[in-house]
């Protein structure tokens, strides 16, 4: 078995890779005995060991890639002994030269073929429009058709009607020059006179020729307007709801050279472009919340030229053009300097918002770049089953995975972001691979909830998906604040305190459970202070972990109402400016 990576087209469509001229056509492989440019002997396949009429190779695997995808095709040919060329298409002409390779596999079963695969090239040639519109051809399609007919022939209309005025005005010139010419002239022999020849019917009948021919010009001409308006009308909107077809068309040229001849297994691989996926999810909660069903499927778009019936699928994370270019390098200097006598003797501090990172999280950096959050490593996810993507450029839903797994759902709020309180679910992923981030479609008791997002999660990992909100709940928050600053030190302290009022609506039922997160600032410098004061919260919090988030576990009944309050103070000394 061997494989070859196509090089480079040569400018008339034809490479030769060791430079010879060949007259025939055919191409001669490098280190084969012709050097005089004789031609090869052919197979069965042609004169000069090239096909005729190339063969369908259908496509049997398909790895489609964030932009783009690569294409294989596969089957069995029958070779002959020697060197000829086997035309494989018709192949999509978006196909990417540099990346085509093709191999050779022998499956006689007998022994070695010898089989080598010495050149493959991707030959492009323009398509003539068909000069009528094919039978299944769309009725628009077919009315921008006869309208262009219909303008071809109003136009041979007009130059007929052009060349029959210009003859009348030739009879009228030639029944002048007659006129002037026989004006005067005395009886001949015959006793016939000039004046009884009736030249006033004769130029009476030559003005109403060219009156007619006049007036049909003035129709051809109006129904011109009208062919014309009703044909560029057809072609927006033929623009609008089709494309025109593509203009060239491409088969892939394989050069093999068999000792032997026989059946091998043919394969081309290539990349296309105009090919694309992304993740999209489906999660359902069981109606007692116990359990979490989340489906994993592949939205997939191509519009390549041809279609994928029934091909092997696998969708990958892979960029194969992000290495493609160097980064640019740029000079960052650093300076050493001393520090002024008004930046010793204040701290400049600032409040930021920042978001909590876990691992496989997205850098900032690359959350800027438009594709797939794979946590930074390419993963591969493969179709279960063959699938068929028609290239309409339209999305495709492909089922990948589907697993059920316990779940455990709470009622959490967050007053500062919202006064709702939100069902949560937490299930483990037990896809058997990660999730990568992508929409998830929520659905609850049968209902569809809305469309929310799955962040990037590995195995094992819990998922957190929020499933709407509970109307039954209601969250009011305030917010007030008091300065102090010491006289001597110049120490300021601010103590903030946050109430939140929980309400349950409901008229009956059983207490449900809430869980409220509020939030305190993170000090980042030692001039800085963020102390919680139990003593004046009411209640207690439950937890307070290492990223200022306050938890709450609230139990409300029907009817009932409960006020939390949490207090922290902020204190910082005089050096610090910005809060």
């Amino acid at each position: 078995m061997t494989e070859l990576t196509h090089r480079q087209d040569s400018p008339n469509g034809s490479d030769n890779p060791n430079g010879t001229d060949n007259p025939n056509g055919t191409d001669i492989p490098n280190g084969s005995d012709n050097p005089d440019g004789a031609e090869i002997p052919g197979g069965p396949t042609g004169p000069g060991g090239a096909e005729d009429t190339p063969r369908a190779l259908p496509i049997t695997a398909v790895t489609c890639l964030e932009d783009r995808a690569q294409v294989e095709r596969s089957g069995v040919v029958e070779v002959a002994a020697g060197v000829q060329r086997l035309r494989i298409g018709p192949v999509t002409a978006l196909a990417v030269d540099r990346s085509l390779r093709a191999e050779a596999i022998d499956v006689s079963g007998v022994g070695d073929l010898g089989v080598t695969v010495v050149d493959a090239r991707i030959v492009r040639a323009a398509v003539a429009p068909p000069p009528r519109p094919a039978e299944d051809a769309s009725k628009m399609r077919a009315l921008v058709f006869d309208l262009e007919e219909e303008t071809r022939d109003l136009a041979r209309q007009t130059r007929r009607l052009e060349s029959s005025v210009a003859v009348v005005r030739q009879a009228r010139e030639e029944l002048h020059r007659a006129l002037a010419e026989f004006a005067g002239v005395e009886p001949d022999s015959s006793g016939v006179r000039f004046d009884t020849v009736d030249w006033a019917a004769r130029l009476e009948a030559v003005d109403a020729a060219e009156e007619q021919r006049h007036e049909e010009m003035f129709d051809v001409a109006r129904a011109q307007e009208r062919t014309a308006r009703r044909l560029a009308e057809a072609r927006a909107a033929l623009s609008a709801s089709e494309e025109d077809p593509a203009g060239l068309s491409a088969v892939v040229e394989v050069v093999v050279e068999a000792e032997r001849a026989g059946p091998v297994e043919l394969r081309v691989v290539h990349l296309v472009p105009c090919a694309l996926w992304r993740p999209a999810y489906r999660a359902t909660l069981a109606a007692d919340g116990a359990s979490l069903t989340l489906d994993s499927d592949a939205v997939v778009w191509q519009r390549t030229g041809e279609d994928w019936p029934g091909v092997r699928l696998s969708l990958s994370t892979a960029r194969p053009t992000l290495a493609a270019r160097p980064p640019t390098l740029v000079d960052d200097e650093l300076h050493l300097r001393d520090k002024s006598v008004e930046e010793k003797r204040t701290v400049e501090v600032d409040l930021r918002e920042e978001d909590i990172a876990k691992v496989g999280a997205v850098a900032a950096s690359a959350a800027e770049l438009p594709g797939v959050d794979d946590g930074g490593e390419v993963r591969v996810l493969a179709a279960p089953t063959p699938v068929t993507v028609p290239s309409d450029g339209r999305p495709h839903r492909v089922h990948l995975t589907s697993f059920t797994a316990p779940a455990r759902t709470e009622q959490a709020a967050t007053p500062e972001l919202s006064p709702l309180v939100t069902r949560v679910a937490y299930v483990a992923n037990e896809a058997g691979h990660v999730l990568l981030a992508g929409p998830v479609d929520l659905v609850r008791a049968g209902g569809f909830m809305g469309r929310g997002r799955l962040k990037f999660s590995g195995q094992g990992e819990e998922v957190r998906l929020p499933f709407g909100s509970e109307d039954t709940f209601r969250v009011v928050r305030h917010v007030s604040e008091q300065k102090s600053t010491k006289a001597v030190t110049g120490r300021s302290t601010t103590t903030r305190t946050v109430r939140v009022f929980v309400s349950h609506l409901a008229g009956t039922g059983d207490p449900v459970p809430v869980v409220l997160r509020e939030r305190i600032p993170v000090s980042e410098v030692s001039a800085v202070e963020v102390a919680l004061r139990p003593e004046a919260c009411d209640p207690a919090p439950a937890d307070v972990d290492g990223e200022g988030i306050v938890r709450y576990d609230v139990t409300l009944a029907p009817g009932e109402r409960r006020a939390i309050t949490l207090v922290y103070e902020l204190s910082a000394s005089g050096k610090v400016q910005g809060i």
